[in-house]
Parts: structure tokens; C-alpha cells; sequence
């Protein structure tokens, strides 16, 4: 018999099922999408029931199509979406709201009071992250404020908060563990990165009672078991857990200070491993934790952009410009050379390294030859562009040499967005055999953990890369086309 890692990376558009051998190779895949829930406002939910009963099922769906013996699974890992909050009543494991997901900017106004108050330099110094709606905090104070019967509850100490890592781990375990990891408790911006714990000041900041909070574990620790609601003969244990970019900068091997990995997505996270001293940048990248293995800790700058792949979602579905996300690649290299169009995708505002949740979305350097592939290579120019700006900001705050980029997600397969990339960046873009770093890195923590896999299932990844290929010059007065772009829709202008 052979024993199988599984890996369930909950992202932000639906929920996959992965399988892995004893050597850390992939061997299976399953996936469930769940729905977008966004109002008129502009506000991003979703249902955590949803995304519990999806996670139950693509197991079930994996194990089928895989042609393997449920009791063949040995342990499990768990990569999930960020910052997305999600609140349910102890006592009846319900949530009391849907989870409000982390490209929801409803706690802007929550934000503005405590910035109004001084309150934003002490939650940079605890939780090296700027004061945002982006983060967990302000979604869940939302909450708290605005659905009846939740702070009430809460001082009764019925209320659980948290991740949705928390979410999964409760449901799995059928209520008997209420933890999450490190990573993605420092992503809350209710934790203390260099205390390690959840810090009472802020806790009381955003109106959360301390009863709410999960335990928070390594993130190669002990998770509970799970036999997926009755599913397995046997449960298995889950041993770990992890944010899917910190999951993501595992599996792509980026434990070493100074290496660097991007994951494209609905949006991005630009992430470096910085050692286990946290450095704090005032150039608009912020400081987390990567993860706690074997109770040792690493921290990471990190830089967050809203909508990369999205970007691409939106010129399908909202303006019927392309009929599926490959036409990009075509269009963009039939795109007019000389054309100077930009699409700064502020849609939501923008993030790092500009945190400027009042911006809005602009096309901009248009002429009247301006057509549909020259929209298309523009929205597939502001991921590359919004990537470098992080980038740059993170060598100049560590004084570091980049001296390549590890990358994955979807978007990764459109050839003309990587070598973009790597003209923009000057340097070269190595991209791995697969597409699911966050699982794997989860999968790949879980199993060593459990014994399975040793220190050499990182060399499994194979990479092919691209080269930078464009003059100083051209790319300078590309990136400062850019950087003017950006400055157009910077919410202080208005």
C-alpha cells in the first residue's frame, strides 16, 4: 500500500483537492468552484457553509477519480485564501455572517476612525502591517458593529473569528480544535509579531473580544483529525496549515533569507524570506511571518496586490472583450508596439505599495488607434508592473540583490506576461513543472511532519525560465509611464 499526502488549497474562486505519492510528486487533481457573492457597493462575500461542503466533496471526488483506497490517505495539509474573516457561533458551528473576503474594502470607514485617532503607527510597530481594510481586523470589527446580536454573543463567549484555515480546522475536527497557524495569524493584524500572541491592544482597537480567538500552532503541528464527515474508515491527522502564499514560498523552496517567489492569482503576493528577524520597510511592503516549523519562526516582506488574474476576469465577464483568458497572449503580441495605453486595475483601490484604498481604476494614453489588443496588453502590463513595484521596494528596504524570481499561479502560462516580467525586472523568472505551489507547500509540510517526506522532496519541482530580453532604456520609460499612470488615480488628487 502506498501512503498519500492530500492537500486542500481553499483559494479565493473555489477549493482543490490534491493528491501526492511518497515522493512529493502530484498525482491527482480535483476542484470545486463556490460563488462570488459582490453587491451593488462593490462588497466581496462568501459562504462559508459552502466552502466547508465543497471541501468535503472534492475529497470525496479525488479519491474516486484518483482509483485509490480511502484508507491509503495518511495525513493532511491545508493552504487557504488570507485575510478573508470569517465569524460562527461556537456553540452551534454556524456562521452568524458570510465570510468577508479579503478584496472587501467595507472596513475603510473603520480604518479612517482608528487612523483619525492615532492608532495607525502602533498597529504597524505590533503587526508590521499598514492600518487597511485589507486585512482581517477591520472585515471583522465590520461585523461586530454592523450584524445584530455578534458582540453580544461574543461576550458570552459563543464567538469564534478567524482565518479561514480557523473555519476548516473547526469543521473538520467537528468542533474540537479552534486553532490556526502563525502565518495566518499575522495576516489578521490582530497579532504580535514580535511578542508572538494575540495583542490585547488591538484586540480591544477593533472592538474583538479575546475569547474569540483561535490557538495558534505551528504550522507544521497538531491539528486535530479529520475523517471528513464520516467519509474515512479512519481519520487522518492534518498536519499542516498554512496561508496560501506562505504555502506557496515553501513548496517553492524559498526557505533561505533573500529568496523571492510570486504567486499570480485572482490577486498576487509578492513574498521574501527575510530570516528569523523581522525587518520593517517604510517603502509600502509590510512584514509577516512565513511560517513556524518545529517552533522555530521566519518573517517575510510581503506586498499585496488586489487584482492581477482578476484583471483578466474582468475584460471576460464584464466587458466581453476576450472569450477566455488564453486569447491574452495572442492579442498582446499583436498589440501596436508604439502604443503607450495603461490600465492601472484600482478597482478596489490599490495596495502595496501604495495602500491607497480610495484610488479608482483608469485607462489612460489612449489614441484613437487604441483597440482591443492593445486593452489586452495592457491588462496583462499592469500585473508585470504592479508586481515590479513591490519587488523594487523590497530589495531597496533590505539592501538585498534579487537575484531571480520564483513564480507560480495560472497566469504564469502566458508566455508573453513572464518574459514581461523579467524585461521589467532585469532578471530572470523561473517557473516550477506545477501550477499548485500553496497546496504543495502545505502537503509538503504535512508530510514531513509526518514523517513521510524528507528534506529532498523539494528537488521533485522542475523549472523553465525567462530571460530578460529589453533595453535600459526602453524599460525605464515603460516604468515611469507606469509610475505616472499610478499617479493619476491616487485618491489625493481628487
Amino acid at each position: 500500500m502506498g501512503r498519500y499526502v492530500l492537500g486542500i488549497d481553499q483559494s479565493t474562486q473555489g477549493t482543490k483537492a490534491l493528491l501526492f505519492d511518497e515522493k512529493g510528486g502530484l498525482v491527482c487533481r480535483t476542484d470545486l468552484p463556490h460563488r462570488q457573492i459582490v453587491n451593488e457597493k462593490g462588497w466581496v462575500e462568501h459562504d462559508p457553509e459552502e466552502i466547508y461542503g465543497n471541501t468535503v466533496q472534492v475529497v470525496k471526488n479525488l479519491v474516486e477519480k484518483a482509483g485509490i483506497e480511502k484508507r491509503e490517505l495518511a495525513v493532511l495539509g491545508i493552504s487557504n485564501q488570507r485575510e478573508t474573516a470569517v465569524c460562527w457561533n461556537k456553540r452551534t458551528g454556524r456562521p452568524v455572517y458570510n465570510a468577508v473576503v479579503w478584496q472587501c474594502a467595507r472596513g475603510a470607514d473603520i480604518c479612517k476612525r482608528l487612523e483619525d485617532e492615532g492608532a495607525a503607527k502602533a498597529v504597524r510597530e505590533k503587526t508590521g502591517l499598514q492600518l487597511s481594510p485589507y486585512f482581517s481586523a477591520a472585515k471583522l470589527a465590520w461585523i461586530f458593529e454592523n450584524v445584530e446580536g455578534v458582540r453580544r454573543q461574543a461576550e458570552q463567549g459563543e464567538i469564534a473569528v478567524g482565518t479561514v484555515d480557523s473555519w476548516l480546522v473547526y469543521k473538520l475536527t467537528k468542533g474540537a480544535r479552534f486553532q490556526t497557524d502563525y502565518s495566518n495569524a499575522s495576516r489578521t493584524q490582530l497579532f504580535n509579531i514580535s511578542e508572538l500572541r494575540w495583542d490585547a491592544e488591538l484586540l480591544q482597537m477593533f472592538g474583538i473580544h479575546p475569547s474569540c480567538m483561535a490557538q495558534v500552532t505551528d504550522s507544521d503541528g497538531d491539528f486535530g483529525e479529520t475523517d471528513f464527515d464520516g467519509y474515512l474508515e479512519h481519520p487522518i491527522p492534518i498536519r499542516g496549515v498554512l496561508g496560501d502564499s506562505h504555502g506557496a514560498l515553501f513548496g517553492q523552496g524559498c526557505r533561505k533569507p533573500g529568496m523571492i517567489k510570486t504567486t499570480y492569482g485572482t490577486g498576487s503576493s509578492i513574498m521574501m524570506n527575510i530570516g528569523e528577524k523581522p525587518v520593517f520597510s517604510d517603502l509600502g511592503v509590510v512584514t509577516s511571518l512565513a511560517w513556524s516549523m518545529g517552533g522555530k519562526v521566519n518573517y517575510v516582506l510581503e506586498g499585496n496586490i488586489n487584482y492581477t488574474g482578476a484583471v483578466i476576469t474582468w475584460l471576460k465577464d464584464d466587458l466581453k472583450l476576450i472569450a477566455s483568458p488564453q486569447e491574452t497572449e495572442a492579442l498582446a503580441k499583436e498589440a501596436n508596439p508604439c502604443d503607450a495605453t495603461y490600465l492601472v486595475p484600482a478597482f478596489s483601490g490599490l495596495g502595496a505599495p501604495y495602500w491607497d484604498s480610495g484610488a479608482k481604476a483608469c485607462i489612460s494614453g489612449m489614441t484613437r488607434t487604441t483597440g482591443r489588443a492593445e486593452i489586452a496588453r495592457a491588462a496583462l502590463d499592469c500585473i508585470a508592473y504592479q508586481i515590479t513595484d513591490i519587488v523594487r521596494a523590497m530589495g531597496e528596504s533590505t539592501g538585498i540583490e534579487i537575484g531571480e524570481l520564483r513564480v507560480d499561479g495560472g497566469p504564469t502560462r502566458n508566455a508573453y506576461l513572464m518574459q514581461f516580467q523579467s524585461d521589467l525586472l532585469n532578471i530572470p523568472v523561473r517557473i516550477p513543472d506545477s501550477e499548485e505551489l500553496s497546496g504543495i507547500g502545505a502537503a509538503y509540510a504535512a508530510g514531513l511532519a509526518a514523517g513521510i517526506y524528507t528534506e529532498d522532496v523539494f528537488g521533485v519541482l522542475k523549472r523553465t525560465s525567462y530571460l530578460p530580453d529589453m533595453e535600459e532604456a526602453k524599460r525605464e520609460e515603460k516604468y515611469s509611464g507606469w509610475k505616472a499612470a499610478v499617479g493619476m488615480v491616487r485618491s489625493e488628487r481628487r
